[in-house]
């Protein structure tokens, strides 16, 4: 039986609510980017990419390579906590690795029952489980069997494989495998990152399962934010690409008087990204920046403009010399 305490509840008390967790996007959202993501702010916990389980427990060297703030406590260096996340089919196995997780100082083992990739699917991991509600139970009895009762567990799941017709009963095959608690990605596998999400299927779920509720999926504004709560009746949300195009958007959600920030501060991220990327090579590293680029520009015109005239280059040089006469070009016109 869990005997910690949940993460919620303080901050809750301190009135930041609604409570915002960084998504695990597969790729993307690396240490790195989570030390970048949670020093702007406003993020209260962060989940790492998935560990994809198979019939073996990993080595130290894993863990702290998907995770490296295991070195910092569980922590990012702002003191955000890091959950780490798994992904599996096998019971055994799966616990195996959430035990060693823990033993390393793990705050918390979240699950993964959401990822559409279908090389995933294909080898028995992700949405794929949603099929087998049985299946999700022993595996998140096993973990929480193997993990010590103060780290909380956790499973996130889309509302279902090809259709949501096995959607309540997921949910409840999870929360009474001892889950603490559950983040609902408001979509199918077979739906994707398609809009629009299903918020008020995730209202659904809280009346069958007795634990609290994330609610996940196309929230990339205050107003989405919103409206999401409004219809999934929970105020714990879980955002990914909406933080990654905004980074503050965590704040810009709490506070009503916050004043956002400026696309030079955007721009300003990119050059301390590049700083932490110094070992990829001048295509790897102009590839990732502009990845970055292209979700700002997605909610700036003036991003829009820089993107334009960088997308194409492909050496570091290059890029940040063009980025720099975009910078000085757009600070003209716009002041």
């Amino acid at each position: 039986m869990f005997t910690g305490d949940l993460p919620f509840q303080a901050v809750h008390d301190s009135g930041e609510m609604p409570y915002i967790a960084l998504a695990p996007m597969e790729g993307l959202m690396d240490g790195t980017f989570r030390e970048l993501l949670t020093a702007v702010g406003g993020i209260d916990h962060c989940v790492t990419e998935f560990i994809r389980v198979t019939q073996q427990v990993f080595p130290e060297k894993v863990f702290y390579r998907l995770c490296p703030e295991l070195h910092n406590g569980g922590r990012t260096l702002a003191g955000t906590p890091v959950h780490v996340q798994l992904l599996g089919s096998d019971p055994e196995f799966m616990a195996a690795n959430a035990a060693k997780a823990a033993s390393l100082g793990a705050l918390a083992i979240d699950m993964n029952f959401g990822c559409p990739a279908k090389t995933v699917n294909r080898s028995q991991g992700g949405a794929v489980l949603l099929q087998y509600p049985d299946l999700l139970h022993r595996i998140a009895t096993e973990v929480r069997k193997a993990v010590p009762a103060h780290i909380p567990v956790s499973a996130k799941m889309r509302l279902g494989f090809k259709d949501k017709k096995l959607a309540l009963e997921n949910a409840a095959a999870l929360a009474d495998g001892g889950i603490q608690w559950l983040t609902v990605h408001a979509r199918t596998k077979t739906e994707g990152y398609r809009p629009p999400a299903y918020w008020s299927w995730i209202a659904e779920i809280k009346k069958v399962v007795d634990i609290p509720v994330l609610a996940n999926g196309e929230i990339w504004t205050p107003e989405q934010a919103i409206q999401c709560q409004q219809e999934s009746h929970s105020d714990l949300l879980m955002i990914g690409r909406g933080l990654v195009a905004t980074p503050d958007l965590g704040h810009i959600i709490k506070k009503p008087d916050y004043q956002p920030m400026s696309w030079l501060q955007h721009l300003n991220l990119l050059e301390k990204l590049s700083e932490s990327l110094q070992d990829l090579t001048d295509k790897q590293l102009t590839d990732r920046l502009k990845q970055w680029l292209h979700y700002f520009s997605m909610h700036s015109p003036i991003i829009k403009e820089v993107f334009d005239q960088v997308k194409r280059e492909k050496d570091r040089a290059t890029f940040f010399s063009a980025l720099d006469r975009a910078k000085v070009s757009l600070s003209a016109e716009h002041t």
